[in-house]
C-alpha cells in the first residue's frame, strides 16, 4: 500500500493508466483465438475446410510466435520513434487485422487466419512498449510497483474466456473480431490523448544496438533464464491458448451435463469458456504472489517448489484418467504454480543483469513465447498422432524436469558469485 501512496506526485499518471489499459487489453487481444477455436473451426468446417488438430495448433500458436519475435523488434521502436509512436503503430496494425476478420467473416479462409494471427502478434509484443513507456516517467525505487501496474495484463486472456464464447453464441464467432476492434480503436484513441514521452530531464534515453543483444547472448546465464522462462510463462500461455480445444476434446460430455443442470446452459463451448478462465486466473493473478514468495525464501528454492508441484501434476494428468472434477483442480494447480513461477524468475533476473534490465526482458520474454509455441504444437502434435494429450503432457513434464536439474546446476555459482553482492535472496 506504501508504494502505491508513493506514486502521488511522480511521474505521470495518465500515462501509466493509458500503459496500463494498452497492454491489458493488448494481451486480451492476443490470445482471443483461444478461446474461438472451436467456432471458427465449425465455420470453417461448414464451408469445407476441415481443420485438423495440427493445423488448429498452428493458428493458435502463430500469435504466440509472433508475438515473441515483434517484442524485440518494437524494443527498437521504442528506442528509435519513442514509446508512443512505436505504440500507436503496433496498434494500427491490430485494429487493421481485427476489422478485417471481422468483414471477412464466415467466408475467411484458413491462410487468411493465419496472417491475422500474425497480426495479433503485434497485440502480444506491446509488452515491450508499455513497460518502457509507464516506467520512463518514475525513479528506480518505483519501478517495481510502476511496472507491476503496467503489467498487470496477463487478466485480459481471462477476460477472453469469460466473454468471447458467449459473443460468439449471440452474434457469431466474427463478432468478437468487432468487439476486439472496437475496443482496440478506443485504446488507440485514448493513447493518443493520455501517453506522453517522458521528456529528456527525466529520462535519458539509452538506445539497444544489436551488439548489445549479442553480448548477452554470449552469456550462459542468458539461457538458463530462458529456459525458466520458457517453461513458466511459455506453460502459462501455451495452455491458456488451448485450454478450450483441450477442455472440448477430452471433457465434452461433462461440461454439457454441468452446464445444463447448474447453469442452465446448453452451449457447452461457453461451459468450455467459464472453465477455461477459472483455470487460467490463478496463472494470471498469482505472479505477484511467486515474486513475494520468491522475495521471502529465495528465487531458487521458490522455482524448485513451483516447477515440483507443475512436473508431478503434469505426469498425474498424462498417466490417469481423472474425473472432471479433479481435472478441473489439477488445471489449476498447474497455471497456478506456472503463475507464481513468472514471478519468481523475475525476482532473480533484475539480481543478475540489473544494468540490461530492458534488454534481458525482451530476450526472456522472446523465450517464453517460444516455449508457449512449443506447447500449443506440442498438445496438437500427441492430439492429431495419439488422439489424446498424454504424451503432450508427458513431454512438458520432461521438459520442467530439465529446467529443474539447470537450478541444481547453476544454484551454487549463482550463490557465491553474483549472489554475494545481489541484494535479495538467491
Amino acid at each position: 500500500m506504501a508504494s502505491f501512496k508513493a506514486l502521488k506526485g511522480q511521474g505521470d499518471a495518465k500515462t501509466l493508466f493509458a500503459a496500463f489499459l494498452y497492454f491489458d487489453f493488448s494481451f486480451m487481444v492476443w490470445t482471443m483465438l483461444g478461446p474461438l477455436a472451436t467456432e471458427i473451426s465449425e465455420s470453417l468446417a461448414m464451408h469445407g475446410f476441415i481443420m485438423s488438430a495440427s493445423q488448429k495448433a498452428t493458428l493458435l500458436s502463430i500469435p504466440i510466435l509472433a508475438g515473441a519475435l515483434l517484442r524485440i523488434l518494437l524494443g527498437f521502436g521504442v528506442d528509435k520513434f519513442g514509446a508512443k509512436k512505436t505504440a500507436l503503430m503496433s496498434q494500427a496494425v491490430v485494429i487493421s487485422v481485427l476489422f478485417y476478420a471481422y468483414f471477412r467473416g464466415e467466408t475467411i479462409t484458413y491462410n487468411e487466419l493465419l496472417v491475422v494471427a500474425v497480426g495479433l502478434g503485434f497485440a502480444g509484443a506491446s509488452f515491450a512498449v508499455a513497460l518502457p513507456q509507464a516506467g520512463q516517467w518514475y525513479p528506480p525505487k518505483l519501478q517495481g510497483v510502476v511496472l507491476g501496474i503496467a503489467g498487470a495484463g496477463n487478466i485480459g486472456v481471462v477476460i477472453d474466456f469469460l466473454f468471447a464464447p458467449k459473443i460468439a453464441e449471440l452474434w457469431g464467432w466474427q463478432a468478437v473480431f468487432l468487439v476486439g476492434g472496437a475496443l482496440s480503436t478506443l485504446i488507440f484513441i485514448t493513447y493518443i490523448f493520455l501517453a506522453k514521452d517522458a521528456p529528456k530531464e527525466v529520462y535519458t534515453p539509452r538506445p539497444k544496438k544489436l551488439k548489445d543483444y549479442a553480448k548477452l547472448l554470449k552469456d550462459r546465464d542468458t539461457w538458463w533464464f530462458n529456459l525458466f522462462y520458457a517453461v513458466s510463462f511459455g506453460g502459462f500461455v501455451g495452455f491458456a491458448g488451448y485450454m478450450k480445444v483441450y477442455l472440448m476434446n477430452t471433457y465434452q460430455a461433462d461440461m454439457s451435463s454441468f452446464g445444463m443442470n447448474v447453469f442452465n446452459e446448453p452451449n457447452v463451448k461457453v461451459i468450455a469458456g467459464y472453465f477455461g478462465a477459472l483455470t487460467i486466473f490463478a496463472g494470471a493473478v498469482l505472479r505477484p504472489v511467486g515474486g513475494a514468495i520468491a522475495d521471502k525464501m529465495g528465487g531458487v528454492k521458490s522455482l524448485y517448489i513451483f516447477f515440483g508441484i507443475v512436473a508431478t501434476l503434469a505426469v498425474i494428468n498424462a498417466t490417469v484418467t481423472l474425473p472432471f472434477w479433479v481435472a478441473i483442480a489439477v488445471l489449476f494447480a498447474i497455471m497456478a504454480n506456472l503463475g507464481m513461477a513468472n514471478g519468481a524468475v523475475f525476482q532473480l533476473v533484475p539480481q543478475r543483469f540489473g544494468k540490461d534490465i530492458g534488454i534481458m526482458t525482451g530476450i526472456i520474454g522472446a523465450a517464453g513465447g517460444l516455449g508457449g509455441t512449443a506447447l500449443i504444437k506440442t498438445l496438437g502434435w500427441s492430439k492429431g498422432a495419439f488422439d489424446g494429450y498424454s504424451a503432450g503432457f508427458m513431454i512438458f513434464a520432461g521438459v520442467v524436469l530439465v529446467a529443474i536439474m539447470g537450478i541444481s546446476l547453476v544454484k551454487t555459482r549463482w550463490r557465491t558469485t553474483w549472489g554475494v553482492a545481489a541484494g535479495g535472496r538467491i
